[in-house]
């Protein structure tokens, strides 16, 4: 079995890790890094859960080898303490379980800053990759319009 050392860039933290090359970031966050945040849903890149940044676009983690990932900046939920897009969904409820959370805050946080300007409907295309399960999307929609609309207030 080959194993290589990576140096990852996590949260603005060099971190060193062996991995397999068939590991998935995925796996590698959980395992070897301690940061769950990111959750193992389907594990096929449908539902979200695993949903970090990497570059400052939302990716799944299931789908990305970690080998994929070295010399990227990689985000996770533990990354992102006390940001408007954290504060929006506490604020407006926009959570039912929790599983499915960190995933779209995680994807929601990318379309606020790779598309400040974002309408409705591109809103709503950013959060198609994502699936809750447990409640409608009503509230995760109003914490994001909430983010939008401070963000184009401040410019």
């Amino acid at each position: 079995m080959k194993v290589h050392q990576l140096e990852l860039r996590i949260n603005n933290e060099k971190r060193m890790v062996v991995v397999r090359s068939a590991d998935t970031l995925l796996a590698v966050l959980r395992r070897n890094l301690g940061l769950t945040g990111a959750k193992p849903g389907c594990l096929n890149g449908d539902c979200g859960a695993c949903t970090i940044n990497v570059d400052r676009l939302p990716m799944k983690s299931c789908l990305m080898l970690a080998i994929e990932c070295e010399g990227k900046e990689i985000t996770t939920i533990e990354g992102m303490h006390n940001t408007p897009m954290q504060q929006a969904f506490v604020e407006h409820f926009a959570f039912q379980c929790g599983y499915c959370t960190s995933g779209f805050i995680m994807n929601a946080h990318s379309l606020i800053h790779n598309r400040p300007n974002a309408d409705n409907q591109m809103m709503k295309e950013w959060l198609d990759s994502n699936i809750c399960r447990c409640t409608g999307y009503e509230e995760i929609e109003r914490a994001v319009k909430d983010v939008l609309r401070k963000n184009s207030q401040i410019q």
